[in-house]
């Protein structure tokens, strides 16, 4: 009799096992990261980064990032990607698509985060602060790049003459100088720039408009990074040193301008007298000399 009643019991594990197989084969439970509420929900965790997934199967597509594996190609850039999603948005370059507007300027793109960045320059507020030299951004991805000057990073580097760049925008604007393109001309006295921005500030000079004002001392400028140079004056700021006899400056036009010393060249001559300098301001200090 007992010895029934344990078949028996064992007929019904065997039964709920089944039932249990079967649920899975069909799908209704195996393929989903979903756990029944009753069950305690399991957390997958990147152990390179922290990041948490609800599903192994997430977990493993992320850990393709830290491994560098990008098994997603463009068939007409060769561009690589981690997802498969994200060579979709890569295509939409390609096809000219760009389905987000800004409402302010009409500016399109192809992703909805460039168009969110692209919100912020219309706004006025700059909430991310350079602690060196008190420049302000509107995006945080731009104060990091900015470091990169302060840091004296320079990444980039022309092939043909060796300078070096802190951002690769400007390597290829410089790379214009090379090519001899200088497309924007001034109506006034013809000079001719590679960039639109350049001219710009070039015409400042010929409208002798100084908008940028120091608040300290009320001396103004044509450009706004002539009066942020000024104003490291006022903040006692000198990150140049020279490295043969210590001295700092302000700015390193001035370094360079005194390591003319230590190298012994004076490329300033008097023509009255033969008398030679290192820097104009001596020279044409000299010469008022013969004036007088």
């Amino acid at each position: 009799m007992k010895i029934k009643e344990e078949r028996q019991d064992l007929n019904e594990v065997e039964e709920r096992y089944k039932d249990q197989k079967d649920h899975d084969v069909n799908g209704e439970k195996s393929v989903s990261c979903s756990i029944k509420s009753t069950e305690v929900k399991r957390i997958f965790s990147c152990s390179q980064c922290g990041n948490t997934f609800a599903c192994n199967r997430n977990l493993k597509r992320h850990m393709l990032i830290h491994a560098g594996i990008k098994p997603f190609s463009c068939s007409q850039c060769g561009k690589s990607f981690t997802q498969k999603a994200s060579l979709k948005k890569h295509m939409l370059i390609h096809a000219g698509i760009k389905p987000f507007s800004c409402s302010e300027c009409g500016k399109s793109f192809t992703q909805k985060g460039q168009l969110n960045k692209h919100l912020v320059t219309h706004s006025s507020e700059k909430p991310f602060i350079c602690s060196q030299c008190g420049k302000s951004f509107t995006q945080k991805a731009s104060l990091e790049k900015h470091m990169l000057i302060h840091a004296g990073i320079k990444p980039f580097s022309c092939s043909q003459c060796g300078k070096t760049f802190a951002y690769k925008l400007s390597l290829k604007r410089h790379m214009l100088v090379h090519a001899g393109i200088k497309s924007f001309s001034c109506s006034q006295c013809g000079k001719s720039f590679t960039e639109k921005g350049q001219l710009e500030k070039h015409m400042l000079i010929h409208t002798g408009r100084k908008s940028f004002s120091c608040s300290q001392c009320e001396k103004s400028f044509t450009r706004k990074g002539y009066l942020m140079d000024h104003m490291l004056i006022h903040a006692g700021i000198k990150s140049h040193s020279c490295s043969p006899c210590g001295k700092t400056f302000t700015h390193k036009v001035s370094l360079k301008r005194h390591m003319l010393i230590h190298a012994g060249i004076k490329p300033f001559t008097c023509a009255q007298c033969g008398k030679t300098f290192t820097q104009k301001g001596q020279f044409n200090n000299h010469l008022v000399t013969h004036t007088s």
